[in-house]
């Protein structure tokens, strides 16, 4: 198990590495310039020592070399575009709201994906499978800003049941939890669902039904704990996603998280707070991943993990 763990974090940093190398080119090489809403505005000498301050004069070798070093010892920089603020305490001050929103979501989404797969399964009215399937194709088909939008008209705009700016109260976290989670729901259902017909055919349930064990701890003990390994490995991209954040949703809501931060430092092509989003986000990935890979393990003994 200790190799395992130490070969999956080497390969993380390796690919780590490898993604911050491709953002880092690819970023220079699309056309534009941290400082080109500003060029109307600045003086071209102005604009020159800006771009010297924060070593854009630099060979690209040399500024991703400088960058890597400073990164090693916890370093990111400074934002480009925010004059004088630090990218960690940019993402620091965003995360707290983010990571609560996903956190929220992630539960509803395996909470009730479980319970819809579960009961689709083991019911025997058509009508019940009928509706899971309903909600599943929505929570597919449909984007969730366009249910966050009925949401938002319905419950709180004519209704006046739900707050929908900002996350002050655990009543503010309904609306967007819900419409982060029905996406989600709609896969782990189907998951479930599938995994647990494939299950109840295995010849290990049988016996246990014919050993007379009662029905509801057939499906716990049994059923269920093998019926979820789809749904676990399923789950580490999917925390990893919630947590850090939907610019959509966020902005949507007036969230003051990290997910709009994705999109906003790439059209403003602030290159230290890009960095650090990707290396972020790519870390979470990759630790969630090994996380998944690990629960999987112990749920099922017959995983070996070499």
């Amino acid at each position: 198990m200790g190799k395992y763990i130490l070969k999956r974090l080497l390969i993380g940093v390796v690919t780590l590495l490898a993604l911050a190398t491709i953002t880092f080119f690819l970023m220079h090489i699309i056309p534009g310039s941290p400082f080109a809403g500003e060029t109307s505005k600045l003086p071209a000498a102005v604009r020159e020592k800006l771009i010297a301050k924060y070593g854009l004069d630099q060979p690209l070798l040399v500024q991703f070399g400088t960058y890597l070093r400073n990164a090693l010892h916890g370093d990111f920089g400074t934002s480009l575009n925010r004059k004088g603020r630090e990218v960690t305490d940019i993402i620091s001050g965003g995360i707290g709201a983010t990571a609560s929103l996903g956190l929220v979501a992630f539960v509803i989404a395996m909470t009730v994906g479980i319970l819809l797969g579960t009961i689709s399964a083991f019911s025997r009215q058509r009508w019940v499978s009928g509706l899971v399937a309903v909600i599943s194709t929505i929570g597919v088909s449909v984007p969730s800003f366009l249910i966050a939008l009925l949401m938002m008209l319905v419950f709180g705009v004519l209704l006046g049941w739900l707050p929908f700016v900002g996350l002050s109260t655990w009543r503010h976290y309904i609306m967007p939890g819900i419409a982060l989670s029905l996406a989600p729901i709609a896969m782990i259902a189907r998951l479930v669902r599938s995994s647990l017909l494939e299950v109840m055919r295995q010849d290990y349930m049988v016996l246990a039904r014919s050993k007379g064990t009662p029905e509801l701890q057939v499906i716990i003990r049994h059923a269920l704990k093998n019926a979820l390994i789809p749904v676990i490995t399923y789950a580490g991209p999917l925390i990893a996603t919630l947590l850090t954040g939907s610019f959509v949703i966020e902005t949507l809501f007036s969230i003051p998280g990290i997910g709009a931060e994705f999109v906003t430092s790439v059209s403003n092509r602030d290159y230290t707070l890009i960095m650090a989003l990707t290396i972020f986000y790519g870390a979470f990935i990759i630790i969630a991943n090994i996380l998944t890979d690990l629960i999987t393990a112990a749920i099922d003994p017959r995983i070996r993990l070499n």
